[in-house]
């Protein structure tokens, strides 16, 4: 199958790099520096699970070099989707299927939801995505793997290897079918949900608590849940995040605790917005924070916590671009 990876970078080049193992046509969309790594040198992947290894790849700043695809994995973040969205065109054919892997509520999460149809603004302001990457084209992934960018063209995996899918309709269709099995195939574990959304909501709540509260105190997901303050933060946001799933209809089943101890296993691993801060990039904040409390505004669900670690994490964030500038 031909896949393109749209955002090269540490979730797309160990995922993509997973796929060449298994003798998939993969081409890469990638930009600056790690776009000239990669054209220069390949890509190399430094894996605790899978070895290390360099990999030859076809990699491009244009969607157009790369041309209609079987499936398209959009590895950027969540911030960045508004930006990419009307450059996918070139990628689309006949039978095209979109990945979303973005941590937080993805644009297409209210797609087919017949008590609430309303679009989240914040993720997708005007509906730029929407427009060019309907909802009928995406299939539902998330993340549970943790990777970074070691420098340009060099990606380091230091644990798991899940990447759960779903179709927004929770078919088991033959499309996701193919993906599981493509993924499944090379060591990547792609059970098949029927309730995405559910498994959107678990991964949310811990990302709307971890993800701010590392930023904002420079610790690791070891060091944060090693602390006595940094415990009662975590789940004083993740019962609020629970109190606005359930008020769209999303009971989270798993405790507080499980969760918890699943990001203590990860160790001294930086969660993605520490990283952006240390490395001056833009932060997933309307996906991870944002999108909840718009729809907490929407159900009338107060989420005190969350209110006040968004506002501080916007601070933070700003100061740090006003000093690159």
């Amino acid at each position: 199958m031909k896949f393109a990876i749209y955002g090269a970078g540490a979730v797309g080049g160990f995922l993509g790099a997973r796929l060449l193992e298994g003798g998939h046509d993969v081409h890469f969309i990638a930009r600056g520096a790690n776009l000239d790594a990669q054209r220069e040198q390949g890509l190399l992947i430094r894996s605790e699970v899978f070895g290390e290894k360099r990999y030859g790849v076809h990699a491009t700043s244009s969607a157009t070099e790369v041309g209609p695809s079987d499936f398209v994995i959009l590895a950027v973040k969540a911030s960045s989707l508004t930006h990419i969205a009307p450059l996918v065109e070139p990628l689309k054919g006949a039978g095209t299927t979109f990945v979303s892997t973005q941590n937080g509520l993805p644009w297409w999460y209210f797609y087919g939801v017949p008590s609430d149809d309303t679009p989240i603004e914040c993720v997708d302001p005007g509906g730029v995505v929407a427009k060019h990457i309907p909802a009928p084209l995406v299939l539902g992934a998330i993340v549970y793997f943790s990777c970074s960018m070691a420098g340009p063209g060099i990606v380091t995996h230091s644990s798991g290897a899940r990447l759960p899918l779903g179709e927004p309709s929770g078919e088991r269709s033959e499309r996701i079918r193919l993906l599981s099995s493509a993924l499944r195939d090379v060591g990547i574990k792609a059970p098949l949900r029927n309730d995405i959304r559910h498994e959107l909501w678990v991964k949310l709540m811990g990302n709307a608590a971890f993800n701010p509260l590392c930023a904002l105190t420079r610790t690791t997901l070891a060091e944060l849940t090693d602390s006595p303050q940094g415990l009662r933060l975590i789940e004083a946001i993740m019962d609020e995040v629970r109190q606005v799933a359930s008020a769209v209809g999303v009971q989270i089943a798993l405790s507080n605790e499980r969760r918890i101890a699943g990001a203590r296993a990860a160790g001294n691993h930086k969660p993605s917005m520490l990283q952006d801060l240390e490395q001056g990039r833009v932060a997933e904040l309307d996906a991870l924070m944002g999108a909840v409390l718009e729809l907490a505004d929407r159900y009338h669900v107060s989420a005190p916590t969350l209110r006040v670690i968004d506002t501080a994490s916007r601070l933070l964030f700003q100061q740090a671009s006003e000093r690159v500038t």
